[in-house]
């Protein structure tokens, strides 16, 4: 797989047009560092550690829903493997008018847009949600 992160937000998409509940995605630091933000932003209601069949460590995401609709409207992959998307702190793009955010990967670790401005730091942005 080149790019995991993409795969993660797919599955988290598919999912949601399917209307599970649950999703499971491998496991890794940075699919696991991207959920952080993405539960204490409200976008899912959390995630936990499972092991598949086989005994690969996975993620089992427990997705949102607001009166039947998924909270997540819109997740993008801004930097893909082939052409990686850096910002410096002033740079980083506000979502749907800060409505919506984007997932940033600093050297202080992976944090919303907001936590990135606030603190001063750029990084490379991840994905936006919406």
């Amino acid at each position: 797989m080149n790019d995991p992160i993409g795969d993660m937000l797919t599955r988290i998409r598919n999912a949601h047009l399917r209307g599970k509940s649950t999703v499971k995605t491998p496991s890794s630091k940075l699919r696991g560092w991207v959920l952080d933000v993405l539960q204490n932003e409200g976008y899912i209601r959390g995630y936990e550690a499972a092991t598949s069949a086989e005994g690969h460590p996975e993620l089992e995401i427990s997705l949102k829903y607001f009166d039947g609709e998924p909270v997540i409207k819109e997740l993008k992959r801004v930097s893909k493997p082939g052409r990686r998307v850096y910002s410096g702190s002033q740079e980083i793009p506000t979502v749907r008018q800060g409505l919506g955010i984007a997932v940033v990967s600093t050297p202080q670790g992976v944090m919303s847009d907001a936590q990135a401005r606030a603190a001063n730091i750029g990084g490379e942005v991840l994905c936006t949600v919406f």
